[in-house]
């Protein structure tokens, strides 16, 4: 199964939720491979490496004639690593001067797809062409959505983008929904907030909701996921979405959606 998390929006928990989803994939036994697409490296350095001292990665992958096999990098929450620098910046105007320049991600990770059962990208805040990359790369796409006002801008533009990869690049690329972040459950307002985007936009809220805690950026400051260390509701959350996604992969179940002012369904 390969993975696109994905949101134009920064801020969303975009990067926690591609760390913490990989380990607790990880934990429950499937061996998982994270991409960083992100120029500004944040899940290689969340995963424990610093982006500025790595020779290379995923830009000349993209960009030059280096197999991904020879840049992934292992982590100590088990998940394998295929890490992003500040050179990714360039990769963009790069591959714009290239045929079939949406298809590059997917051809680079081909080689190692017997080698993971799941691979989760972590795409820029931006529908650029990396972006573009990582959702002609991906069978699903998940869509972590901040609960609070105004994260829902943007949206609509995304769920276009994902229409139109569906229609051009990737027609069998599945949209499973919007998984609520930075949710507070003692507030109206947060699930006023998801009320809103599922009637807008008729898109599944999954369960369960990821709830804002201090423990994220103390475990990304770490160098390691918020799966690691004592037990936190943060992790909780993960674990069970891991579950939950895990379970639809493998059997087919239904996943387990969230309604806002009714719980989980």
């Amino acid at each position: 199964m390969v993975l696109a998390v994905a949101n134009q929006k920064g801020g969303v928990a975009k990067t926690t939720t591609v760390a913490s989803l990989g380990a607790a994939l990880v934990d429950l036994g499937q061996r998982v491979l994270v991409v960083d697409l992100d120029p500004q490296g944040c899940l290689t350095f969340s995963l424990g490496h610093n982006p500025d001292r790595l020779d290379k990665s995923v830009h000349e992958v993209l960009t030059g004639d280096t197999a991904a096999k020879d840049v992934l990098l292992a982590t100590d929450d088990g998940v394998t690593l295929l890490p992003a620098t500040i050179d990714l910046a360039g990769a963009e105007a790069l591959l714009l001067m290239r045929p079939g320049r949406e298809f590059t991600l997917k051809r680079a990770l081909a080689p190692l797809l017997d080698l993971f059962d799941v691979v989760v990208i972590d795409c820029p805040p931006s529908l650029g062409v990396l972006t573009l990359n990582g959702l002609t790369a991906a069978q699903q796409v998940l869509v972590p959505l901040q609960c609070e006002t105004l994260a829902h801008r943007g949206v609509g533009q995304l769920l276009r983008t994902v229409s139109e990869v569906q229609a051009i690049t990737n027609p069998d690329l599945v949209l499973l929904g919007a998984l609520p972040t930075l949710y507070d459950a003692r507030t109206t307002h947060s699930r006023d907030v998801l009320s809103d985007v599922s009637d807008r936009y008729d898109l599944p809220v999954l369960a369960p909701p990821i709830p804002r805690t201090v423990r994220f950026a103390e475990a990304s400051a770490s160098g390691a996921t918020v799966l690691v260390g004592r037990k936190n509701k943060g992790a909780a959350a993960y674990r069970e979405l891991a579950q939950h996604l895990s379970d639809h992969w493998i059997d087919g179940s239904d996943l387990v959606t969230f309604s806002p002012f009714e719980g989980t369904a």
